[in-house]
């Protein structure tokens, strides 16, 4: 287990954090190494199934998935290339791969420019077996990228990041229902816009994107979520907490970080969450799930696995500088999110997350 320091001095992110967490939020900064995997990529997905891990990346015009004994042994692991983009849709990005009823979905984005959409392949096993495309019909058919599924309190649902319109100008998140894990249903609902001031420090456009979702040991639904450019260091990530009994489609229900929780720079950070000393622009993560399953999602107590985007510091921040890390994160109570002059009430306390490198 490892050692949260902070206003209230050490502090187990373990057994006792259920205790811990009756203090409040406070400074949870680990003193280790970084621990930078051999893949030289970005928007790692990573899932367990029985003792192997296996994760899926964009590579080479196609997608790419591992199996290995741990997060860590990914990088040595053989990239085998599962599907090829053969009918020339264009940019292929950030694959989620998921399991559900136990056949494997990956989705993933491809396209040029405006043209980015969401598709989906499956198969019954991880690494071969995969048929050819579907695009996911989207309610309102627009841009959209890293959108991945999840299943809360019963439903499938589809979460991702994308246009209002037919233009730039900013990245939401959106949600919808699906009726099947290839079929959406209904309308599209936005979640988060990049209004708040720390996710505003890069433009051109706003941006909420790398939406995963995971429940807490409450069992409500959070989307932790990057903020700002990836083509920055200022990239980071926050959370969006639904409250308790509260409706997923409802935008008033969900309540934001008031600041980053994992990013490298201090003036953008929520108040009691320190940046990091390893890496900067941290991102674009993956919650290391059974099954990729978020009714798998880890209690109160000890730190569980985190893969996520970044630069080493002291190198330049690039996006062809970007590795996979393995990480951690913990889950941290009494935490309150607030905003004003909306609808509802403003503020909102439960559980928040705590990031390690």
């Amino acid at each position: 287990m490892k050692l949260l320091r902070g206003r209230y001095g050490l502090a187990l992110c373990g057994a006792v954090a259920a205790a811990v967490s009756l203090l409040g939020p406070g400074p949870a900064q680990a003193a280790a190494p970084m621990d930078q995997t051999t893949i030289h990529n970005a928007d790692p997905s990573v899932i367990r199934v029985g003792s192997t891990y296996i994760s899926a990346e964009s590579a080479g015009g196609g997608i790419a998935v591992r199996e290995a004994s741990s997060t860590g042994a990914l990088g040595a692991a053989t990239a085998k290339k599962v599907w090829s983009d053969t009918k020339g849709r264009g940019e292929v990005w950030a694959p989620e791969i998921v399991v559900d009823s136990g056949r494997y979905y990956i989705y993933f984005t491809a396209g040029t420019g405006a043209a980015h959409r969401m598709y989906v392949i499956s198969s019954a096993t991880a690494d071969s077996g995969y048929g050819a495309e579907t695009e996911l019909a989207l309610p309102d058919d627009k841009w959209a990228i890293d959108g991945n599924m999840f299943t809360f309190n019963g439903q499938r649902w589809f979460v991702w990041s994308g246009w209002a319109g037919d233009t730039n100008v900013e990245q939401n998140l959106y949600l919808a229902r699906m009726s099947s894990p290839t079929t959406p249903t209904g309308a599209r609902y936005i979640i988060s816009q990049p209004r708040e001031s720390w996710e505003r420090v890069v433009g051109d456009p706003y941006i909420n994107e790398a939406p995963a979702a995971i429940k807490d040991p409450n069992g409500q639904l959070h989307i932790v979520y990057s903020a700002n450019g990836s083509w920055s260091d200022q990239y980071c990530m926050a959370d969006l907490r639904l409250r308790a009994g509260g409706d997923p489609t409802y935008v008033w229900d969900w309540y934001k970080s008031n600041g980053c929780l994992f990013g490298s720079h201090a003036d953008t950070m929520m108040s009691g969450w320190d940046p990091t000393l390893y890496v900067d622009g941290p991102g674009s993560h993956s919650f290391v799930l059974l099954n990729g399953d978020i009714n798998t999602s880890p209690p109160a107590g000890p730190t569980f696995p985190l893969m996520f985007t970044a630069v080493p510091k002291g190198t330049p921040y690039s996006w062809s500088n970007r590795y996979w890390f393995t990480g951690s994160f913990c889950w941290w109570g009494n935490t309150t999110y607030t905003r004003a002059n909306v609808p509802g009430a403003t503020s909102n306390t439960g559980w928040g997350l705590k990031f390690f490198e």
